[in-house]
């Protein structure tokens, strides 16, 4: 995993509405929540994304947005953000590419971690988290992660402190 502190690499890619991301267009206007998972309609991922899908809008008080990654196919993220009525994009990487990029990488080869980032708007890693079988863990650390450098209300720390 990619340590805290650290810049989060860019990236362009195609989102499952067939739009393009690019991280780049956040610095300066949102935070990012970047989670990769295993696969589509598994229990354990279909758990995990609905648990961002509740607490969508206690993130985005936070002025961020969220975004998952897994190596499905742009359909099958699509029918799956579909049927679970997921308020966010999801990113299709068939060939592992983000997942290399982020370090995201498991320690069995079959089956891709459950990684989390929370990047600020500088393009900074702020929090990594990696729960693969507490798949509802990531949710409350990304906010308890939001709450440290976009307390509510919209003032970052430095100009809360000064």
């Amino acid at each position: 995993m990619l340590k805290p502190g650290t810049p989060a690499p860019d990236f362009t890619a195609t989102l499952d509405d067939g739009t393009t991301f690019r991280l780049s267009d956040y610095r300066g206007n949102k935070h990012v929540v970047l989670y990769f998972y295993p696969k589509d309609f598994t229990p354990g991922c279909t758990a995990e994304a609905c648990s961002f899908r509740d607490n969508y809008g206690a993130i985005a008080a936070y002025d961020a947005i969220i975004v998952g990654v897994s190596g499905d196919s742009a359909d099958s993220h699509t029918a799956f953000r579909e049927k679970h009525s997921l308020p966010f994009p999801l990113i299709a990487d068939p060939d592992g590419r983000l997942r290399e990029l982020y370090d995201a990488r498991g320690w069995i080869p079959w089956m891709p971690p459950r990684v989390t980032y929370v990047i600020d708007k500088d393009g900074i890693i702020r929090a990594a988290m990696r729960h693969d079988f507490r798949v509802t863990a990531h949710v409350p650390e990304v906010i308890e992660a939001l709450e440290k450098i976009a307390p509510r209300g919209g003032a970052s720390p430095a100009t809360a402190s000064g």
